[in-house]
């Protein structure tokens, strides 16, 4: 495995017979645990695959908006962003290319306060689309998965 680095990151996992909390290690220095919900038969000891995913997107375009803000010198005071997930029909999806069983689709809200002028206000909603995260979750994704010998 490669070394993590800021454009090489590196998450390890491990579950046990304990049914579903999974504790993760990213970068070999911070760690947290995911679980599902009780009502499919997680103990809700932590956020499920689906919100983390969501959480990354989060952070990455609060980030993103924070530099680009700070380096303009623009007095945004805060930013939140509200983020959902749901599958949907693809044929009931106006604006999705596929039209293959079920489609993805996040719904993201962004607040921002402090004294910005509408045109700085659109600049950073428009930023915040392009932090990497976003742009990786919307390009082309290759998972190449491999079973690790016995040791």
């Amino acid at each position: 495995m490669m070394s993590a680095n800021a454009s090489t990151p590196s998450v390890a996992a491990r579950i046990g017979v304990d049914h579903f909390p999974t504790f993760i290690t990213m970068g070999g220095r911070h760690t947290l645990t995911a679980d599902e919900p009780r009502d499919v038969g997680g103990a809700d000891n932590g956020p499920n695959p689906y919100e983390l995913l969501l959480a990354s997107l989060a952070a990455c375009k609060l980030i993103t908006l924070r530099m680009y803000a700070d380096r303009k010198g623009w007095p945004l005071t805060e930013a939140r962003i509200e983020l959902t997930q749901e599958r949907v029909h693809a044929e009931d999806c106006e604006d999705c290319e596929s039209k293959d069983a079920f489609v993805h689709v996040i719904q993201t809200t962004l607040h921002l306060d402090g004294d910005l002028t509408p045109e700085q206000r659109a600049r950073i909603f428009e930023i915040a689309d392009k932090c990497p995260v976003h742009r990786t979750l919307t390009g082309e994704i290759k998972i190449r998965s491999k079973l690790a010998d016995i040791a």
